[in-house]
């Protein structure tokens, strides 16, 4: 269960969290407001996943 790793958080109750799937490289944008929340992957100015070597 070492897949995803949390590399940024900020927030309490308005929690903004950057996930990195290490496998793949591809980082994750998750945010929660209250009882929800989503995950999507982080894009750059071209629309394409960021990913981290």
């Amino acid at each position: 269960m070492n897949r995803f790793k949390k590399i940024y958080s900020q927030g309490k109750m308005d929690v903004v969290e950057i996930w990195i799937d290490t496998e793949t490289g591809v980082n994750y944008v998750f945010r929660k407001n209250g009882y929800a929340g989503g995950l999507t992957p982080l894009l750059d100015k071209d629309g394409k996943p960021v990913v981290t070597p």
